[in-house]
Protein backbone atom coordinates (compact mmCIF):
# COMPACT_ATOMS: atom_id res chain seq x y z
CA UNK A 1 0.00 0.00 0.00
CA UNK A 2 2.86 2.40 0.78
CA UNK A 3 4.26 1.87 -2.70
CA UNK A 4 0.86 2.43 -4.26
CA UNK A 5 0.52 5.76 -2.45
CA UNK A 6 3.42 7.08 -4.51
CA UNK A 7 5.32 8.79 -1.71
CA UNK A 8 8.60 8.38 -3.56
CA UNK A 9 9.52 8.92 -7.21
CA UNK A 10 10.39 5.27 -7.81
CA UNK A 11 6.98 4.26 -6.44
CA UNK A 12 5.20 6.56 -8.85
CA UNK A 13 7.32 5.27 -11.72
CA UNK A 14 6.47 1.69 -10.79
CA UNK A 15 2.76 2.48 -10.66
CA UNK A 16 2.94 4.14 -14.07
CA UNK A 17 4.88 1.19 -15.49
CA UNK A 18 2.21 -1.24 -14.31
CA UNK A 19 -0.54 0.95 -15.68
CA UNK A 20 1.14 1.20 -19.08
CA UNK A 21 1.97 -2.51 -19.18
CA UNK A 22 -1.23 -4.05 -17.81
CA UNK A 23 -1.36 -6.74 -20.52
CA UNK A 24 2.32 -7.53 -20.01
CA UNK A 25 1.67 -8.01 -16.28
CA UNK A 26 -1.31 -10.30 -16.99
CA UNK A 27 0.82 -12.38 -19.34
CA UNK A 28 3.63 -12.84 -16.79
CA UNK A 29 1.24 -13.78 -13.97
CA UNK A 30 -0.59 -16.21 -16.25
CA UNK A 31 2.67 -17.89 -17.29
CA UNK A 32 3.82 -18.21 -13.70
CA UNK A 33 0.48 -19.70 -12.73
CA UNK A 34 0.77 -22.28 -15.51
CA UNK A 35 4.46 -23.10 -15.40
CA UNK A 36 6.08 -21.62 -12.30
CA UNK A 37 8.68 -21.52 -10.89
CA UNK A 38 10.34 -19.87 -13.90
CA UNK A 39 13.48 -17.95 -14.85
CA UNK A 40 13.00 -14.42 -16.14
CA UNK A 41 14.58 -15.37 -19.47
CA UNK A 42 11.80 -17.92 -19.99
CA UNK A 43 9.27 -15.10 -20.09
CA UNK A 44 8.71 -13.09 -23.26
CA UNK A 45 9.12 -9.32 -23.09
CA UNK A 46 5.70 -7.96 -24.07
CA UNK A 47 6.24 -4.55 -22.53
CA UNK A 48 4.67 -1.53 -24.12
CA UNK A 49 7.92 0.33 -24.75
CA UNK A 50 11.41 -1.10 -25.16
CA UNK A 51 14.40 0.79 -23.81
CA UNK A 52 18.10 1.13 -24.48
CA UNK A 53 20.32 -1.68 -23.27
CA UNK A 54 21.36 -1.48 -19.60
CA UNK A 55 24.55 -3.17 -18.37
CA UNK A 56 22.57 -5.06 -15.72
CA UNK A 57 19.12 -5.54 -17.23
CA UNK A 58 19.93 -5.52 -20.95
CA UNK A 59 17.07 -4.16 -23.01
CA UNK A 60 14.38 -6.45 -21.59
CA UNK A 61 11.74 -5.22 -19.18
CA UNK A 62 10.86 -8.63 -17.72
CA UNK A 63 13.24 -8.16 -14.80
CA UNK A 64 11.87 -4.70 -14.10
CA UNK A 65 8.30 -6.00 -13.98
CA UNK A 66 9.23 -8.92 -11.72
CA UNK A 67 11.07 -6.61 -9.31
CA UNK A 68 8.04 -4.33 -9.06
CA UNK A 69 5.67 -7.25 -8.49
CA UNK A 70 8.08 -8.73 -5.95
CA UNK A 71 8.14 -5.46 -4.01
CA UNK A 72 4.36 -5.50 -3.90
CA UNK A 73 4.11 -9.09 -2.71
CA UNK A 74 2.60 -10.47 -5.92
CA UNK A 75 5.50 -12.71 -6.95
CA UNK A 76 8.29 -14.28 -4.94
CA UNK A 77 11.86 -15.45 -5.44
CA UNK A 78 11.61 -19.15 -4.62
CA UNK A 79 15.04 -20.52 -5.52
CA UNK A 80 17.88 -20.39 -8.01
CA UNK A 81 18.91 -22.30 -11.10
CA UNK A 82 22.40 -21.81 -12.48
CA UNK A 83 22.79 -18.71 -10.35
CA UNK A 84 19.60 -17.16 -11.75
CA UNK A 85 16.54 -16.40 -9.64
CA UNK A 86 13.42 -18.53 -9.94
CA UNK A 87 10.10 -16.69 -9.77
CA UNK A 88 6.63 -17.86 -8.86
CA UNK A 89 3.33 -16.52 -7.56
CA UNK A 90 3.79 -15.37 -3.97
CA UNK A 91 0.50 -16.90 -2.85
CA UNK A 92 1.98 -20.36 -3.45
CA UNK A 93 4.87 -19.73 -1.08
CA UNK A 94 3.93 -17.09 1.48
CA UNK A 95 1.87 -18.40 4.40
CA UNK A 96 -1.47 -16.81 5.20
CA UNK A 97 -1.14 -14.20 7.91
CA UNK A 98 -3.34 -11.86 9.87
CA UNK A 99 -4.26 -8.70 7.98
CA UNK A 100 -3.49 -5.45 9.79
CA UNK A 101 -3.91 -1.80 8.93
CA UNK A 102 -1.12 0.12 7.22
CA UNK A 103 -0.52 2.17 10.37
CA UNK A 104 -0.20 -0.97 12.50
CA UNK A 105 2.16 -2.55 9.98
CA UNK A 106 4.38 0.53 9.88
CA UNK A 107 4.43 0.66 13.69
CA UNK A 108 5.44 -3.02 13.89
CA UNK A 109 8.18 -2.55 11.29
CA UNK A 110 9.52 0.50 13.11
CA UNK A 111 9.66 -1.45 16.39
CA UNK A 112 11.47 -4.39 14.75
CA UNK A 113 13.95 -2.03 13.12
CA UNK A 114 14.55 -0.26 16.46
CA UNK A 115 15.15 -3.56 18.24
CA UNK A 116 17.47 -4.83 15.50
CA UNK A 117 19.56 -1.64 15.30
CA UNK A 118 19.68 -1.07 19.05
CA UNK A 119 19.48 2.72 18.92
CA UNK A 120 17.56 5.38 17.06
CA UNK A 121 17.78 9.14 16.75
CA UNK A 122 14.77 11.06 18.03
CA UNK A 123 14.01 14.74 18.53
CA UNK A 124 15.36 14.35 22.07
CA UNK A 125 18.59 12.68 20.95
CA UNK A 126 19.80 9.08 20.77
CA UNK A 127 17.51 6.47 22.34
CA UNK A 128 18.62 2.93 23.15
CA UNK A 129 16.23 0.00 22.84
CA UNK A 130 15.38 -1.57 26.24
CA UNK A 131 16.87 -4.89 25.12
CA UNK A 132 20.13 -3.35 23.89
CA UNK A 133 23.23 -4.45 25.79
CA UNK A 134 25.88 -2.02 27.01
CA UNK A 135 28.47 -4.78 27.47
CA UNK A 136 31.92 -4.77 25.91
CA UNK A 137 32.22 -5.39 22.17
CA UNK A 138 34.26 -8.47 21.12
CA UNK A 139 37.71 -7.70 19.76
CA UNK A 140 37.10 -8.83 16.21
CA UNK A 141 37.94 -7.58 12.74
CA UNK A 142 35.62 -7.97 9.80
CA UNK A 143 34.59 -6.35 6.54
CA UNK A 144 31.02 -5.11 6.20
CA UNK A 145 28.82 -5.50 3.19
CA UNK A 146 27.58 -2.16 1.82
CA UNK A 147 24.12 -3.45 2.74
CA UNK A 148 24.93 -4.49 6.32
CA UNK A 149 22.29 -3.08 8.67
CA UNK A 150 24.98 -1.40 10.77
CA UNK A 151 25.71 1.02 7.91
CA UNK A 152 22.64 0.63 5.71
CA UNK A 153 21.39 4.00 6.92
CA UNK A 154 24.37 6.13 5.81
CA UNK A 155 23.36 9.20 7.83
CA UNK A 156 22.89 7.11 10.98
CA UNK A 157 26.29 5.44 10.49
CA UNK A 158 27.96 8.82 10.10
CA UNK A 159 26.23 10.23 13.19
CA UNK A 160 27.11 7.18 15.33
CA UNK A 161 30.59 6.36 14.11
CA UNK A 162 31.76 9.59 12.43
CA UNK A 163 32.28 7.47 9.33
CA UNK A 164 31.18 8.87 5.98
CA UNK A 165 30.36 6.01 3.63
CA UNK A 166 28.73 5.86 0.23
CA UNK A 167 28.49 2.99 -2.25
CA UNK A 168 30.03 4.36 -5.44
CA UNK A 169 29.17 1.63 -7.92
CA UNK A 170 26.63 3.98 -9.50
CA UNK A 171 29.10 6.88 -9.61
CA UNK A 172 31.08 7.43 -12.85
CA UNK A 173 34.60 6.09 -12.42
CA UNK A 174 36.24 9.47 -12.82
CA UNK A 175 34.13 10.90 -9.99
CA UNK A 176 34.62 8.13 -7.41
CA UNK A 177 36.38 9.09 -4.21
CA UNK A 178 37.38 5.51 -3.42
CA UNK A 179 36.25 2.65 -5.69
CA UNK A 180 33.50 0.61 -7.29
CA UNK A 181 32.75 -1.80 -4.40
CA UNK A 182 34.44 -0.63 -1.21
CA UNK A 183 33.84 -2.36 2.13
CA UNK A 184 34.09 -0.70 5.57
CA UNK A 185 36.55 -2.21 8.07
CA UNK A 186 35.00 -2.91 11.48
CA UNK A 187 37.37 -3.38 14.43
CA UNK A 188 35.54 -4.07 17.67
CA UNK A 189 32.92 -1.33 17.84
CA UNK A 190 34.68 1.14 15.54
CA UNK A 191 34.67 1.71 11.80
CA UNK A 192 38.33 2.44 11.12
CA UNK A 193 38.83 2.28 7.37
CA UNK A 194 37.78 0.80 4.06
CA UNK A 195 39.08 -1.56 1.41
CA UNK A 196 38.22 -2.55 -2.15
CA UNK A 197 38.83 -6.30 -2.55
CA UNK A 198 38.44 -8.24 -5.79
CA UNK A 199 37.97 -12.01 -5.98
CA UNK A 200 39.92 -13.22 -9.02
CA UNK A 201 38.16 -16.54 -9.51
CA UNK A 202 40.31 -17.60 -12.44
CA UNK A 203 43.52 -17.17 -10.43
CA UNK A 204 41.89 -18.31 -7.21
CA UNK A 205 43.18 -15.23 -5.39
CA UNK A 206 41.74 -12.34 -3.42
CA UNK A 207 43.30 -9.10 -4.62
CA UNK A 208 43.16 -5.64 -3.07
CA UNK A 209 42.60 -2.70 -5.38
CA UNK A 210 42.90 -0.09 -2.66
CA UNK A 211 42.76 0.48 1.09
CA UNK A 212 42.15 3.61 3.16
CA UNK A 213 42.27 4.62 6.82
CA UNK A 214 43.57 2.40 9.61
CA UNK A 215 44.54 -0.87 7.89
CA UNK A 216 46.76 -2.21 10.69
CA UNK A 217 44.52 -5.26 11.16
CA UNK A 218 43.20 -5.54 7.63
CA UNK A 219 45.12 -8.77 6.94
CA UNK A 220 42.99 -10.60 9.51
CA UNK A 221 39.79 -9.57 7.76
CA UNK A 222 41.18 -10.41 4.31
CA UNK A 223 42.22 -13.90 5.43
CA UNK A 224 38.70 -14.49 6.75
CA UNK A 225 37.11 -13.20 3.54
CA UNK A 226 39.40 -15.35 1.39
CA UNK A 227 38.39 -18.44 3.36
CA UNK A 228 34.71 -17.57 2.97
CA UNK A 229 35.09 -17.10 -0.78
CA UNK A 230 37.17 -20.24 -1.23
CA UNK A 231 40.16 -18.26 -2.52
CA UNK A 232 43.57 -19.91 -2.27
CA UNK A 233 45.19 -16.83 -0.83
CA UNK A 234 45.43 -13.06 -0.60
CA UNK A 235 47.84 -10.89 -2.54
CA UNK A 236 48.59 -8.69 0.46
CA UNK A 237 51.66 -7.09 -1.05
CA UNK A 238 49.54 -5.43 -3.72
CA UNK A 239 47.97 -2.83 -1.43
CA UNK A 240 49.13 0.13 0.58
CA UNK A 241 46.91 2.31 2.69
CA UNK A 242 45.86 5.53 0.96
Amino acid sequence: MRRRRGKYTFERRATEFLKTNARFKQYVLRELERNGPMLSRELEDLSHQKRESHRWYGNRNVGILLEILHGRGVVAIVGRSGGQRLWDLAERWYPETETVSLREAERAIAEKRFRALGVRLTAAGWEAHPSASDGSVPDRVTLLSPFDRLIHDRDRAEALFDFHYRLEMYVPKAKREYGYYVLPILVGGRLVGRVEPLHDRKAGMLRVLGAWGDTSRLDEALDSLATFLGAEGVEKATYTAK
